[in-house]
């Protein structure tokens, strides 16, 4: 079977949050179609040079991955490819597992709903693997979605997610395995990809916190997965409009403009931090924006609060 032939240059992508719902019986379920009209409303926006999100993340971390059961994720995952498709954009999905043999299964079960690139975790074990041993993994993994006719994206992401780091010298390695079409570097350690860039200039860098999202790009970045985008989607991929054009100093007051919410992005508790701020932005008095992850405390929520409302301040100073 043929793999999808993505191209990744210059490009911002949402990592969409998953809306909830309260079932008859009580229960909190995902809601499908509140989940698909919010990823269409943000797939719709342009930036102010006329470009869009090149993209659609889907059950990540922010959408609630480490919460919900298999059957869950690929029902929240069929809907969105709806939306992914209505806007000609590739469906991603993050994917991890304790073993190799796990990794197989779920990669396979992500081919069947439409989506269009794993993005893959290291394994979740205690003890940390050898280098051969996470390549062995990857190998697998690749392996596996090029069968199922996807593409292969390995997800180095030690700081907030925990999960093992991935050496450079091994994600260098992992990088030429035949369908990987981008690694997705999530660190606010930008020397990584300027050190894989110096080593490889044909790679395709995709970075994973919002805050590093020009100082990336100053480094060899091709992009960005973003969660605070989900909330200024506009101001998001404008700022990654003028990356790519090289206009740093644009881009680098939209960066300041945002850095208060965009610091949430690389905590432990960014799932919780972000989706409270985006049903603040949303108004959600009825909860779909709840989360099945931690409850924050009141500081936390008026922290949160506080640094929303100076993003929405100075971005509409600068007319976003």
């Amino acid at each position: 079977m043929e793999t999808n032939s993505l191209d990744w240059r210059y490009t911002v992508m949402p990592a969409v949050f998953t809306w909830l719902k309260e079932s008859k019986s009580g229960s909190i379920e995902i809601d499908l179609d509140a989940t698909q009209n919010y990823a269409s409303g943000i797939l719709k926006v342009k930036g102010k040079g006329g470009s869009k999100m090149g993209g659609l993340v889907g059950s990540g971390t922010l959408g609630e991955n480490s919460y919900l059961t298999s059957e869950q994720r690929l029902s929240l995952l069929k809907a969105l490819s709806e939306v992914a498709k209505e806007y000609n954009v590739p469906l991603i999905s993050g994917a991890a597992a304790e073993n190799k043999e796990d990794i197989v299964k779920i990669v396979e079960g992500l081919a069947t709903v439409g989506v269009d690139t794993v993005m893959i975790m290291p394994p979740k074990t205690k003890a940390l693997p050898s280098d051969e041993e996470m390549y062995a993994y990857y190998e697998l993994a690749e392996a596996t979605a090029r069968g199922a006719g996807v593409t292969m994206m390995p997800y180095n992401n030690p700081d907030a997610a925990g999960y093992h780091a991935l050496s450079t010298d091994l994600l260098l390695r992992i990088a030429m395995l035949p369908n990987v079409t981008a690694l997705k570097i999530s660190t606010i350690d930008v020397s990584i990809i300027e050190t894989m860039m110096l080593a490889n200039k044909n790679l395709n860098v995709l970075a994973g916190v919002d805050t590093v999202t020009v100082h990336a790009g100053l480094a060899g970045a091709s992009g960005g997965i973003t969660g605070v985008g989900c909330i200024f989607p506009k101001a998001s991929v404008t700022m990654q409009e003028y990356v790519s054009n090289g206009e740093w100093a644009k881009a680098n007051k939209i960066s300041q403009a945002m850095n208060s919410i965009s610091y949430l992005d690389a905590k432990p508790l960014l799932l919780e931090y972000l989706k409270f701020a985006f049903g603040i932005h949303h108004n959600d008095i009825n909860g779909g924006l709840r989360t099945f992850g931690k409850k924050l405390t009141k500081q936390q929520m008026d922290d949160v609060r506080a640094r929303y409302t100076l993003a929405k301040e100075r971005l509409e100073a600068l007319g976003f």
